[in-house]
């Protein structure tokens, strides 16, 4: 934690070089909401090569504050960002749900109700020809309720990370 604070200027900085492009941001959460464990980026590239690069030259992960990096090709599903999300930026529970899927694709299109959808999609091969899961941003009032976003049968795994909206305060 100390790190990430230390780079935290330099952090927002690089995001910053990318603010056109980002669809979503911000940290994950302990289950007390106190602690970072993770971050989230979903940024609209020109494709796996350019991804690679703003994964692997951003500051905390040049520094080893994290210890995995997850590069995955996403669709929008809802065609915003998460600035656009009506709900605003504070008021209620916030999670990032990850479905790791295998086989034919399931939960490809938002579902019907998307007043609480703050992000929303596929997640893809490189070549986006294959499904691997779906990647959600979602306000929700408790993590139960977040998962059941998904169709539990068809996934080999399902993580849900408390979350919040990042960049600069």
């Amino acid at each position: 934690m100390a790190l990430r604070e230390e780079l935290q200027e330099l952090h927002w900085s690089y995001m910053d070089g990318y603010a056109a492009e980002m669809v979503a941001r911000g940290p994950t959460l302990t289950d007390d909401g106190e602690t970072a464990t993770g971050s989230v980026h979903i940024v609209g590239l020109s494709g796996p090569s350019a991804a690679r690069a703003f994964a692997f030259d951003e500051p905390n992960y040049q520094a080893g504050v994290y210890r995995d990096v997850l590069l995955r090709r996403w669709h929008n599903g809802l065609g915003r960002t998460m600035w656009d999300f009506p709900g605003g930026r504070e008021g209620g529970n916030r999670y990032l749900v990850l479905g790791f899927g295998a086989g034919p694709g399931v939960d490809l299109d938002p579902p019907p109700d998307r007043n609480d959808l703050i992000a929303y999609g596929p997640l893809l091969s490189d070549a986006a020809d294959t499904w691997l899961g779906t990647a959600a941003l979602v306000r929700s009032p408790d993590p139960r309720s977040a998962r059941a976003l998904l169709t539990h049968e068809r996934y080999v795994d399902i993580e849900v990370h408390n979350w919040q909206f990042g960049g600069r305060p």
